[in-house]
Parts: structure tokens; sequence; C-alpha cells
């Protein structure tokens, strides 16, 4: 009898061994700095929160630091800083937008003119929180992929959000080297503050939270904005849909909340928060913390040439093996004979002007070369290799490259199956289908961008326990 129970025993700690972390990740927006009661929603956001015991993230627009000092409002101020403070652009929806502002513009100019125009109200949400924010994420749906290179040259190694863009399995994962977190899918909910739901709400986070646990681990995301507690509509859909500009002398401000409507708001969310504490799975985290449980962009480990040989040679896409995760460009460094490094994705579309079915082994190992010296001069992948005065677009390079055997004689031209392409959203009408942009506005030419830049996409791994 006593053998049996402890097979019982065994077998149940076991089970639950077996079963990974969910990690909550709980994000504001952090942005009204026309209605001054939104001050008093962030504090009080903070406040509650911080008695439960949970970290969230508060990513802050510029001017709301600006306007919160100015207002000399040092308790939100402090309350904000216990938590975590991301960056949520300097001045949110006074156009331009920055899809709009970057839609014709090429990977480089894109990331400098956006330094140029979000500098600033990084350093003030720097400067007067004490503390430099730890991720970025767009307003609205304004996401363009020159951001990343921005990003990381600003100090900012996180990218917190939501958008249907580009993504991997609705779990974190790394673009243009950056760890994000954005496209969850079925994975980023919350308790509405208006819909009588919030039975089906922690039906569907306990789901959620089952299968992740069942998977290995896993992150769900959940976020508001302050404002939302405070008023029925927001702030800058009263001032700035369709890409309207009016001045600061004709902002109106959103209609409000009754006190006691704000309250059952209030409510919603502390019980929603209570409800998954109680999950013994679940961990609230915040930005930095998510990110620390995961392991690096280039983790450095040994994998077999083969196995990547072969995955190259049918499809050009990421590679999860033996608990390292591999980008397309990951890859082609590692078969180039060059240990993989953060570069960029190409600058343009390549294209295939090679005909013959083969080249000689001289030209192919000028061309393998070549693309090295071309990667270590200019930190990206090259749109195109060149066989003479012939061009072979990158994929095909890849494809032929990976199924290649070596030794003297000609090398079979093979061509490229950029598979990763799938991972970035085709339609820009629904992507970029934001009440601020401007009317009709569609960004082809971002997710274009994104396409090339999608080389560096691979999911994110947990570190082993």
């Amino acid at each position: 009898m006593i053998r049996v129970l402890l097979l019982v025993v065994f077998l149940t700690v076991s089970a639950v061994q077996a079963r990974g972390p969910v990690y909550v990740v709980l994000w504001f927006d952090t942005e009204d700095y026309i209605e001054p009661l939104s001050d008093e929603a962030a504090l009080r956001l903070a406040t509650d929160l911080r008695q439960l015991g949970v970290k969230a993230t508060f990513k802050v627009v510029g001017q709301k630091a600006r306007v919160l000092e100015k207002r000399g409002r040092k308790d939100v101020i402090a309350a904000l800083r216990w938590h975590e403070i991301g960056y949520h652009t300097d001045f949110h929806s006074v156009p331009p937008a920055p899809a709009v502002y970057l839609r014709m513009m090429d990977g480089v100019t894109g990331s400098e003119e956006f330094i140029r125009r979000e500098q600033a109200g990084l350093k003030d949400v720097s400067r007067i929180f004490g503390v430099k924010p730890s991720c970025y994420g767009q307003p609205g749906s304004s996401w363009a992929p020159q951001t990343n290179s921005a990003l990381r040259r600003m100090g900012i190694p996180m990218y917190l959000d939501e958008g249907s863009h580009v993504g991997v399995g609705h779990q974190p994962f790394w673009f243009g080297g950056l760890f994000y977190v954005f496209d969850m899918g079925l994975y980023v909910m919350r308790a509405s503050l208006d819909a009588d739901d919030f039975e089906a709400s922690c039906r569907r986070f306990d789901e959620a939270a089952a299968e992740l646990s069942a998977k290995g681990g896993g992150v769900i995301s959940i976020y508001y904005h302050p404002c939302e507690f405070v008023t029925t509509e927001f702030w800058d859909g009263v001032n700035f849909s369709h890409g309207a500009d009016p001045g600061p002398a004709e902002w109106k401000r959103p209609r409000v909340r009754a006190k006691e409507d704000s309250e059952r708001c209030y409510q919603i969310l502390n019980r929603y928060v209570k409800h998954a504490l109680a999950n013994p799975a679940v961990r609230f985290v915040t930005g930095s913390q998510l990110m620390s449980f995961y392991q690096p962009g280039l983790a450095g480990h040994k994998v077999d040439r083969k196995v990547v040989a072969d995955h190259m040679t049918a499809r050009q896409t990421f590679l999860v093996v033996d608990k390292t995760s591999l980008s397309a460009a990951d890859m082609l460094l590692l078969l180039l004979g060059v240990e993989p490094r953060l570069v960029e994705g190409p600058a343009s579309e390549g294209k295939t002007t090679y005909t013959a079915d083969s080249v000689d082994r001289r030209r192919f190992d000028k061309a393998k070369a070549e693309t090295v010296a071309f990667v270590k001069a200019h930190g990206r992948l090259p749109a195109t290799v060149w066989l003479g005065s012939d061009m072979l677009s990158l994929e095909d390079l890849a494809a032929t490259l990976a199924s290649d055997a070596g030794g003297t004689g000609a090398v079979a031209i093979k061509k490229g199956n950029p598979e990763f392409r799938d991972n970035v959203a085709k339609d820009p009408e629904k992507t970029y289908g934001w009440v601020i942009h401007p009317k009709g506005f569609r960004a082809p030419e971002l997710l274009d961008l994104a396409r090339l830049q999608a080389w560096t996409l691979k999911p994110a791994v947990l570190r082993s326990p």
C-alpha cells in the first residue's frame, strides 16, 4: 500500500513538474495628456496593483510625462516608478503617426528619422521617471519595421505591444534584434470594462493558461489604458481622428465616467488580477523580467551543420532545434562559416538573372566570400550576390549553399523558398486601419520592408528551469 501511495505521489509530482510557468505581462499605455482625470487613474491603478504585489509595465508618452511634471504630480510619478516604465512615443496621436511618416522611407533613413523625432520624448521620460524605459510600443496600429534598428540604437531592447503585422505562433519572438511580445492572438486578453462578460473572461484566461502550461510554459499579454477607467471615449479619437491636427487651444476633453462607474472598472481589473493570481502556474512579470526568462537572441549554442543545411535546402525560415532558435539569417551565416551575429535583412528585394543550372566552384566560392565581406562591412545581408556579371538572389544563394556537398566540382543552382515571409501580414488594410491614421491610409511598403527584415525572425525560447 505504501508503495502504491508513493507511486501516486511520484506521478503527481512529475505531472506538475512537466507543466511550465505561465508568465503574465500586464501593461498600460499611459498616454492621455488632455484629461487630468487620467492622472488619477494611473495613480489608482499603480497603487491597487502594488497592494496586490503585482508589478505592471506602464508605457508612458513623452508629453504625458511632461504634463505630469508640469502639474506637480510627483505622487503619480512615484507610484508608476514602483512598477516598470516603457516608452510610447513623444506625442502619440499628433500627426504624423510613425507609420505615416515612415511609409516611404528605406530602413536606414527611416531609422534615423524615428530617432530624430523620438529621442526628445525618450530623454524626458527617462529624466522625469529616473529610469531608462525598458520597452517601446507603437501608438494604435502605427507599426513600422524601421523602428527596430532605431530602438536598438536608443538602448531599448524590447518591443511590447499588440498588432497583427508580424508574429510567430502568438508567443514572443525575436525580430530585427529586438525581443517582441506582439501578435499574441488568443493569448492577448482582458476583462472588458463595459461588457458583462467577466466570468467568460476568467474562463478564457484559465483555458489559455492551462494550454500554455501543458506545452511547457508561455506568455499571456494583458493591456489597458489608464484613461479607459475614467473616460468613455479615447482622448485622441476626440481630437485627432483621420489625421486631424488641431492646435492645443482647440483640444477637447473626452467624456468622463461617473465616479461610481470608474470604481466599478477598477474593481473589474482587481478581481481579474486576483483570479489570475490564484492559479499556481501564473506569475505576473514586467517586460524586462519576462525578457530575462528567455534565451538571448544569439544563444551561442552549437548546432549540427547538416540539420541546418537540410532545413535551409527545403525552406528559408527559422528553426528551433535542441532548445536553440535560429533565424534564416543565423543559419545563412553558419553555412557561410561565420559565427551568427546581429544583422539587418536586405535593403531591397533581390532577383536572380543567372540562368544556368550550375556554376563553377571558383565563382561560387568567390560569391560566398563577397557575401561574408558585405555582411561584415555593412552589418546587413545583401539582396543579391554576383556570379560574374549575373545575379543570384539571397534566397537562391541560401538554398544553393545549403544543398552543396562541397568538393571541387560545379555547384548546382537551387531555387529558394523564403517561407519566413509568411509570418508578415499581407493585408495593409487590416493592419493599418487605425482611426487616427488619415482616411484610406495603407502602408504596403512597410509590410514589404518587414518581409525583407524577416530573415532575422525567430521564436523566442524559454530558458530551462
